[in-house]
């Protein structure tokens, strides 16, 4: 079927982890026809989670597209996880939507998420949706939790409905715009009068609603002052330009599991949220200017898509999701990526429900679809027509705040378990796996503890790979505090030539470039010079190991000032163990120290958590360097040494209810206080 982008809505729905969202996008996927039952969460026949970890843990860990239709326009329904660690998954359906269903809870309170997603739709511009879900439930508080997300948005909340309740169940709901009441009757839905009760809340939030709608357009807001009221027509238009302005955010209700006040929900999508072809134009770089410009949703223009998915199966092999933002994408074409700058070919083109892929010929300006089998694309990557080359703005996804060593449970396994790790690395662009170049140790690096171990258990099950993941070794290093004088003397006689070489060195702090300096004070020719680059070499092999714990030595100056040498068995292989075996008597005299990796951070919380910020800093060592309120929340610049933060980022979660973040960057190594000295010596030592 082929579809004009006037007729396409593509909608993320984002909100807080458990507040239905699968549940709701199962049940316009059947009020759509696209199903012919609703399944559950519960036992894992949702069209959304269908990933085996999502049906073992009952919950939503991937973005997953569906698509139905109504009233004769094609819904693209992007399903993400709420929960925290999956944050990427959110920002990669931001991406490709053009319009946010946000659906929260009926608490009396504005969830977290609910929070972070209304705050992400006015950062990104994008127009929302409130559905308050679980009206079916007791003690189901509607007022209660508008009047909160009214509070925490001023000016912005715009109920356009009122839940109807009977003994704490929603029976029906009145329209406030049209002033009708509907009940939900044993065939669907059936017109009935506005009871009594309702009719004083009813009069007053049409009041704040039509005065909401004519603050978006001169000509109601001229006719609102002068007649006091607007017809449900002028409303409509009013609150609909709202919405588009990112002014108006407007609210329903209803039960997704009872699929009640679901067909209301989806007949709203299409009357105001925006078509695909009002989106505002996508910025990019034309490749033959190089210049800024906004692609259009135009479909007689050449073609421009972007991939906000990857989805990667060991068997079925890689499929990437993408929005075509230009022009028309058909079987056959050969496209360019200019982000690899090389070509593909597109074979086949799906719709997709979930698993579930429907084979079609072409995706026009403004739909989202997948194609299969491309050599050289990922996410974010863009997709053009040769001749007309442009390059979308990346996806901008949140930087790793968690990291664990990763081994092979098996020996001989470890190119399955990091090739396994790769590939998961490029479905989920929140997760990646690098080499830690000071210890060793291949990090896997991501969001939280519940996102590393279901990409553990991925790796498993998709890759049949067994991997363990422990806390990554800090990067300390040893250093001297004092001076001192040693002598290394290596002799060794074995019948034939044999090897002689003494060396006096002295140790000190304070190399010139803060790792290591030689310095040559050697006179009257005790140590020959042609042996002299072999004391220094012996020397840079030693202090790859300190004498404390093992760890690399820095900021050393070593003079050698004096030696002996014999003229038939000195060689350069006696002065190199020479050196050594000065450099572990003198450094163990020269007060030898262990120096920790220290960070700087960046912390950014709403200001009720200051005061257990900086406790728990406290606690870590840490260093509070200095604060500032950059859009209403605190930023806490700080210090404190990296052994202490390894799992900051699920202590802040916990400390801020997942509403703080943070980043971090070495600064400098200091030394460590000696709890810590003796506590990575006994380490090392077993």
């Amino acid at each position: 079927m082929s579809i004009s982008a006037k007729n396409i809505r593509n909608i993320s729905v984002i909100g807080h982890s458990g507040e239905g969202k699968t549940t709701l996008t199962e049940a316009m996927l059947f009020n759509g026809g696209t199903i012919e039952r609703m399944g559950r969460t519960d036992n894992g026949t949702t069209v959304s989670d269908f990933d085996e970890q999502e049906i073992a843990r009952k919950t939503s860990i991937s973005l997953s597209v569906a698509t139905l239709t109504w009233k004769d326009v094609k819904i693209n329904l992007l399903d993400a996880p709420g929960f925290y660690d999956f944050e990427g998954e959110v920002c990669s359906a931001m991406r490709a939507c053009g319009a946010a269903l946000i659906v929260a809870g009926a608490g009396g309170s504005v969830t977290v998420g609910a929070e972070k997603a209304i705050d992400q739709c006015l950062k990104l511009k994008k127009p929302s949706v409130i559905f308050i879900n679980g009206m079916d439930k007791e003690n189901a508080d509607y007022p209660g939790t508008v009047r909160a997300f009214q509070e925490k948005y001023k000016g912005k909340i715009a109920p356009v409905q009122i839940p109807v309740m009977e003994g704490n169940k929603m029976t029906g709901y009145i329209d406030v715009i049209t002033s009708e009441a509907f009940r939900f009757g044993a065939n669907g839905v059936e017109k009935t009068d506005v009871p009594a009760a309702y009719k004083s809340a009813l009069e007053e939030m049409q009041s704040v609603l039509q005065e909401s709608a004519a603050e978006n357009d001169e000509e109601l807001l001229e006719k609102y002052f002068e007649e006091g009221s607007l017809t449900p027509e002028e409303t409509a238009l009013g609150l609909r330009k709202g919405i588009h302005s990112i002014s108006v955010i407007p609210v329903l209700a209803g039960s997704a599991l009872l699929n009640k006040g679901v067909i209301n929900l989806m007949n709203a999508l299409v009357e105001y949220l925006p078509q695909a072809a009002e989106r505002a134009g996508l910025p990019a770089t034309d490749l033959k200017t190089n210049g800024r410009v906004e692609i259009k949703c135009e479909e007689n223009a050449p073609f421009a898509a972007q991939v906000f998915k990857t989805a990667v199966d060991p068997f079925v092999g890689k499929l990437n999701y993408l929005r075509v933002c230009r022009g028309v994408l058909r079987s056959g074409m050969t496209v360019y990526n200019p982000n690899t700058e090389t070509e593909e070919r597109i074979n086949a083109i799906y719709i997709v429900n979930g698993k579930k892929q429907t084979p079609v010929s072409e995706l026009v300006a403004g739909d989202i679809g997948a194609v299969n089998k491309l050599s050289n694309t990922g996410t974010g990557d863009t997709l053009c027509d040769p001749a007309s080359p442009v390059r979308f703005d990346p996806i901008e996804f949140p930087e790793p705040v968690l990291s664990m060593a990763v081994n092979a449970t098996v020996r001989g396994t470890e190119d399955k378990v990091f090739g396994g790790l790769y590939r998961l690395a490029e479905e989920d662009k929140s997760f990646c796996v690098r080499k830690n170049a000071e210890t060793g140790e291949t990090l896997a690096c991501g969001q939280g503890e519940i996102q590393l171990e279901i990409i553990k258990r991925k790796l498993k099950s998709k890759f049949g790979a067994d991997a363990e993941f422990t806390t990554p070794t800090v990067a300390y290093r040893e250093a001297i505090t004092g001076k001192a004088e040693a002598e290394g003397k290596h002799k060794k006689q074995t019948g034939g030539a044999g090897q002689f070489g003494v060396v006096e060195i002295r140790f000190e702090p304070g190399a010139e470039d803060g790792v290591f300096e030689f310095v040559d004070a050697v006179v009257g020719g005790t140590v020959p010079k042609q042996f002299i680059p072999a004391v220094e070499k012996g020397l840079r092999e030693a202090i790859q190991k300190g004498v404390l714990a093992g760890y690399p030595m820095v900021n050393l100056k070593a003079t050698l000032f004096d030696g002996k040498y014999h003229p038939v068995d000195s060689k350069e292989v006696a002065f190199v163990s020479a050196a050594k075996l000065a450099y572990e008597d003198g450094i163990r005299r020269a007060r030898p120290v262990i120096l920790e990796p220290v960070c700087s951070m960046k912390i950014v919380v709403p200001e009720q958590y200051v005061g257990d910020i900086m406790g728990d800093l406290n606690k870590r060592r840490g260093r509070i360097i200095g604060m500032d309120t950059v859009e209403g929340l605190q930023v806490i610049t700080a210090e404190a040494p990296e052994g202490e933060i390894l799992t900051y980022a699920t202590s802040l979660r916990s400390m801020t209810q997942g509403r703080g973040r943070f980043s971090q960057e070495f600064a400098r190594y200091e030394q460590a206080p000696d709890t810590v000295i003796q506590a990575v010596i006994k380490a090392q030592q077993g």
